[in-house]
């Protein structure tokens, strides 16, 4: 038997699953004037950008958590996008976000990373299988993301003595206001969790976005281009 937080788990997924698929059937009838439809390759972009130096984050420091969704099916597309479970960022992120990591440690948390570069076909994915009411979730890949730029990470809390996830107002990559940075629901105990982690971020030069707890930018992200990598490709 499931237990109550399952159930509630089950029946969100089952719920944004139908609205997929009810998405999908709309959108054959309907033109987004933002991208073109047969685009199939990363926006050409001009002028001059930092030359990419993606480090993996656990080898800066191994005491940082993965859970990368996107490596396996708990996300909300239902099946794994990525064939490795490692998390990437540009070099002055992510000394920035070991900074925030270790300086976390005093409250007794640390940083649990479920997404940092993403290839530039997966935020197309995102894009084509989200519905049309839900894509202000998702970035528009004519415009490329900041993911792809390998300056935003998707990430929470866990406990340092027990492991565990930390509890926040939603779940990770939940479509809904409860996943606003500003959302008044939820426990004291969740809002003030999900603020000590935005607090900590923003003193390392990362800006929460406006609709996702989670996701955080970091400040010279417009320096470095559009990427479309596998993770084996880094060197």
């Amino acid at each position: 038997m499931k237990s109550p937080i399952e159930y509630l788990r089950f029946h969100r997924l089952a719920s944004f699953v139908i609205g997929i698929a009810l998405g999908s059937v709309v959108a054959v009838f309907a033109q987004d004037t933002t991208i073109s439809a047969g685009a199939s390759n990363p926006p050409k972009e001009e002028g001059k950008f930092r030359k990419s130096e993606l480090i993996e984050l656990i080898k800066l420091d191994p005491t940082i958590r993965l859970d990368v969704r996107y490596a396996k099916s708990n996300n909300f597309v239902g099946r794994p996008l990525y064939k490795e479970e490692r998390a990437f960022l540009q070099r002055p992120a992510a000394e920035a976000l070991v900074k925030a990591h270790r300086s976390l440690k005093q409250y007794g948390y640390g940083l649990l990373i479920f997404d940092g570069y993403r290839p530039w076909r997966v935020t197309k994915l995102f894009w084509d299988v989200t519905p049309a009411a839900l894509k202000k979730f998702v970035a528009n890949p004519a415009n490329g993301s900041r993911h792809n730029r390998g300056c935003a990470v998707d990430l929470s809390l866990f406990d340092l003595k027990t492991g565990k996830e930390i509890s926040m107002p939603s779940e990770y990559d939940e479509m809904t206001d409860r996943a606003y940075p500003t959302y008044t629901g939820g426990t004291d105990e969740q809002r003030r969790m999900r603020d000590l982690l935005k607090q900590e971020m923003e003193k390392q030069g990362f800006t929460v976005f406006s609709i996702e707890w989670w996701h955080f930018d970091y400040n010279n992200w417009r320096e470095y281009p559009i990427l479309d990598i596998d993770f084996s490709e880094i060197k």
